[in-house]
């Protein structure tokens, strides 16, 4: 169902690199679902703080830890979609073929 709301929510098309300092600029469907995303990850760390604070049975606390990590790569799967599909073809059209390597490295961390 990710993969269908990304594909339906309008991706602006404004340029990503704007002279030395580069921004995204994402709908703000896509944004208000990273932010929720983000918003329920960061609830999950200060539950796992709080079941180590109970000295919580450790297997318990590594599958939580397991959750939030998956969690975690749903939203660097959305951004790297918005990334490919919106800036990194916008700088292969303007001639930035650098961006690829950019890409690479950072597909290369994220899968670490």
């Amino acid at each position: 169902m990710e993969k269908e709301q990304v594909n339906q929510e309008s991706h602006s098309h404004e340029a990503c690199a704007d002279g030395h300092a580069r921004k995204s600029h994402h709908s703000d469907k896509t944004k208000s679902n990273l932010i929720s995303r983000l918003n329920r990850i960061e609830g999950q760390v200060r539950g796992v703080k709080g079941l180590i604070e109970k000295d919580t049975y450790c297997d318990d606390v590594l599958n939580q830890i397991s959750s939030i990590q998956s969690a975690l790569n749903g939203v660097g799967k959305l951004l790297l979609e918005h990334h490919m599909k919106s800036c990194v073809v916008e700088r292969i059209q303007e001639g930035d073929h650098d961006v690829l390597d950019e890409l690479i490295t950072t597909m290369n961390k994220l899968m670490k």
